[in-house]
């Protein structure tokens, strides 16, 4: 029987009904396609352990290593992001952002799932860039083909991992700065690349008119038309590629513990 795939709302992201722990091979290859087509897919009630979780990531790429965080002991890959009830600052990607676009070669997809989900804690926000990009005129269009942004890891969005720095940091981060085109082609189709987490300016553009261009771009980018909300449930997956979606977490109180793996395609 083969995996059923339903769009969400203005196919900003899919569903997908399957068990993953006996996934076939032609079933990966219509996940990817999913994933080209609507740039994040999302299942339910996955009872993956860690050993399980890796062994389907590896099925759609190379796991790559995240420079900021130990990774879970005895599985190497494994990111875990957490929110605990103490906590007092942000919760752990808060704001709009594609992963780790500070690195020279970035993470194709992210995937996420949900361990420890108590009810009611968050959701996460995507947005599409393919729409975004499509919704932009002409003009603006031409303006922005051949520019190139400036990526940070000190940008707006590391304040919301200083929690978890101070208690699984690798001690060997640093200021990771990253050069990007701003339009980037997936599969024959054009999608914003911009971070408004990371990216800190238009390369060869002034001050203001980098800042200008930059905030004209960030609103756009996440306007409600492009978006879906993902509600979290334990054993819950979603898998985004970081270059045609934007995410954001979403603020709460209380705990949620998340199991994420970044690949190369």
């Amino acid at each position: 029987m083969s995996i059923k795939i339903e769009p969400f709302k203005n196919n900003v992201g899919a569903s997908i009904a399957c068990d993953l722990k006996s996934i076939k091979t032609h079933e990966i290859e219509k996940t990817k396609e999913a994933l080209d087509n609507y740039g994040l897919i999302c299942f339910k009630n996955q009872n993956l352990d860690p050993g399980e979780y890796i062994k389907f990531a590896k099925l759609l790429g190379k796991i790559k290593d995240y420079p900021m965080l130990r990774d879970l002991e005895g599985y190497k890959g494994i990111t875990v992001v957490e929110r605990k009830t103490e906590d007092k600052g942000p919760s752990y990607g808060e704001g709009w952002h594609t992963d780790s676009s500070y690195l020279d070669i970035v993470p194709r997809y992210t995937c996420l799932m949900g361990k420890i989900v108590e009810k009611n804690q968050g959701e996460t926000l995507f947005a599409s860039q393919f729409a975004a990009y499509e919704a932009l005129d002409q003009q603006t269009k031409e303006k922005i083909e051949n520019l190139v942004g400036i990526f940070s890891s000190s940008g707006p969005i590391a304040e919301t991992r200083l929690e978890r720095e101070a208690e699984r940091g690798t001690g060997k981060a640093k200021d990771f700065i990253a050069e990007h085109p701003v339009v980037r082609t997936v599969k024959n189709k054009k999608a914003l690349y911009l971070s408004p987490g990371h990216t800190i300016a238009i390369k060869d553009f002034g001050e203001e008119d980098s800042k200008n261009l930059l905030k004209f771009l960030f609103n756009h980018q996440t306007k409600k038309e492009f978006r879906m909300s993902f509600f979290w449930e334990k054993n819950s997956i979603a898998i985004w590629d970081n270059h045609s979606i934007l995410h954001s977490a979403t603020p709460f109180v209380g705990r949620r513990m998340m199991h994420r793996i970044i690949l190369d395609a």
